[in-house]
């Protein structure tokens, strides 16, 4: 796992470690400016005297170690911000995952200010403008990177021509990030703007011939920005013919869940970027039904429910309660104290309890319980938008973002009506799953992931792990290689079905993550959008009434794009 912090206060020794972390990958990603990391820190320490806010992200691995930082200003006087410097794998070869995630929480950040839209210089990738061809290649994957996050160049201005005469470098294209906003950029805006880059990030004097030259060359109103060169135009707004269409299930209370002292990137914008991506799939949207704490007992051990519903109810409404002691879990050795219990219960150091946690947790149990009442009425297929995930809560400790087992809780209450399918598809081992229904022979669990040798959670998914007593041989785990591709993951995903399709359930469950798509920060897969389609449409052929529960995915983009390909090809599919 990894979190995104925002470095703004050098008080704390940790926060000064990030720094340091932070100025070795600067000089050694770019050497010719290596200095310029020597003024991070008083950069950072007066601020406010400044006429803009200097925004540092860093992305860090579960050590807790700075492998990547954005690097960006943010300019109140005219609310936009100017990207500065970005770390992090912006590659297509590497799917862009660290630097995906970066992008998307800096989006998320210069948003939050108060910004308007995002701008950035960035090299050119015209080779009648690139002196040394050496660096076209590196050129383009930087600009498919931003054009894949919404961010396109600036095009008919003197912006990208030739450099003031002495000064000798491929002159770059200034990219437009609109922060989602549809409302095209005015001439009006455009020229403040980059009188203002040109001035407070190059030095140039407003009324320097140059400056006045760039800045009149911005006539077009609006702004015309570059077509879309490397991803292919957004498909038109269209109803699936022939289908019913997708039963959605959400609840706004997912929102109140919202850690952000530590990076934590299972957020609100997760849900709303699938939303956004279901746009033109036709949707009938259900309230979730309110249930009662007990419901959660039908999977998890009461004192886990207790616990977590007593412990909740003291903390204050902005406070968070991370684990730090784990001890063995002995039923007659729990630590007396509350909140050092908190270690016994969980199994990580990055799923807090907080009131708004848990207020949102049942708040998805209830979403994925009226999924299945849905399925169990007759309508289908159904999409319960859980928020937060569950499948990594097991029957006696939560951990990975998940609290209560939602799609287990789904799979238990149909159950009671004939055979279950669970089908676990993140990119993450659902542990919680397996180990709630590892002794029955009801549920049969099973799972596509990657390997635990190299993928959270570690301890479990493995092949040889097939149940125990009545279970036995009802539990299927698939781990992968990181280097699983549509092919692969199709090929494996055929393995699952078929013992599906043996088992000849009743009903399908389906853990649904968008983690294992190309570019996703937490996973390792390279499964595209088209496989998300040939993934959903696999899926329908099974021929179930299926209810699938939201687990991970945590590249906003991927969510957008991996929701709609995969439900078209479902609906598609199950004609």
């Amino acid at each position: 796992m990894f979190s995104i912090q925002r470095l703004a206060d050098l008080a704390a020794p940790r926060d000064r470690s990030r720094l340091e972390q932070v100025q070795e990958l600067f000089r050694a990603a770019f050497p010719d400016v290596a200095e310029y990391a020597d003024t991070l820190a008083s950069q950072l320490r007066r601020a406010h005297r400044k006429r803009y806010q200097l925004v540092l992200m860093t992305f860090e691995d579960g050590r807790g170690r700075v492998r990547g930082f954005a690097l960006a200003h943010y300019h109140s006087d005219l609310a936009f911000a100017y990207l500065d410097y970005i770390v992090g794998s912006t590659s297509a070869a590497a799917g862009g995952g660290r630097g995906g995630a970066l992008y998307e929480a800096l989006q998320e950040t210069v948003k939050g200010l108060g910004a308007r839209d995002l701008f950035m210089d960035v090299p050119p990738d015209d080779p009648e403008k690139v002196a040394d061809p050496a660096r076209l290649k590196g050129n383009r994957a930087r600009l498919r990177f931003y054009e894949r996050h919404g961010a396109r160049p600036i095009i008919g201005t003197e912006y990208d021509g030739p450099p003031p005469l002495g000064q000798d470098y491929d002159p770059p294209f200034l990219v437009y990030d609109p922060l989602g906003s549809e409302e095209p950029l005015s001439r009006a805006r455009a020229r403040k703007v980059v009188a203002a880059i040109l001035s407070r990030k190059y030095g140039w004097k407003t009324r320097d011939p140059y400056t006045r030259r760039i800045v009149a060359s911005f006539a077009d109103d609006p702004v015309r920005l570059r077509p879309p060169r490397y991803t292919p135009g957004r498909r038109q707004e269209q109803r699936l013919a022939g289908s019913a269409g997708l039963h959605l299930v959400v609840s706004e209370h997912h929102e109140i869940h919202h850690v952000r002292e530590r990076g934590y990137v299972e957020r609100p914008a997760r849900v709303g970027a699938i939303l956004e991506g279901l746009r033109g799939v036709p949707t009938t949207t259900h309230a979730a039904r309110h249930r009662a704490l007990e419901a959660a007992c039908a999977v998890h051990d009461p004192e886990l429910v207790r616990y977590m519903d007593q412990m909740c109810r003291k903390l204050g409404p902005e406070e968070t309660l991370y684990p730090y002691v784990f001890p063995i879990r002995r039923p007659d050795r729990k630590p007396k104290d509350h909140w050092v219990r908190a270690g016994y219960y969980c199994i990580d150091t990055f799923t807090p309890l907080s009131r708004a946690a848990f207020a949102a947790a049942r708040a998805a149990m209830d979403c994925a319980l009226t999924g299945a009442n849905l399925l169990l009425a007759g309508s289908g297929p159904v999409y319960a938008l859980c928020r937060p995930p569950g499948h990594h809560a097991e029957r006696r400790v939560f951990g990975g973002f998940c609290y209560f087992n939602n799609a287990a809780l789904a799979a238990n209450a149909l159950s009671a009506r004939g055979r279950v399918a669970l089908l676990d598809i993140d990119y993450h081992h659902g542990n919680g799953s397996q180990d709630i229904f590892y002794e029955r022979a009801d549920v049969l669990f099973v799972s596509l992931h990657g390997h635990p040798q190299t993928s959270y959670p570690y301890f479990c998914g493995f092949d040889d792990e097939v149940g125990v007593g009545a279970g036995e041989g009802f539990n299927l785990n698939i781990p992968l290689r990181e280097d699983t591709d549509d092919a692969r993951y199709l090929a494996a995903l055929e393995r699952g079905l078929a013992a599906i399709r043996r088992f000849d359930p009743v009903y399908l469950v389906v853990s649904l993550g968008f983690d294992i798509m190309r570019g996703d920060p937490t996973g390792g897969f390279g499964v595209t959008p088209e496989g998300m389609g040939a993934i959903g449409r696999a899926i329908a052929g099974l021929g179930r009434p299926s209810l699938f529960v939201q687990e991970g995915g945590y590249a906003l983009r991927n969510l957008r794009r991996g929701a709609r390909a995969f439900f078209e090809g479902f609906l598609g599919g199950g004609r």
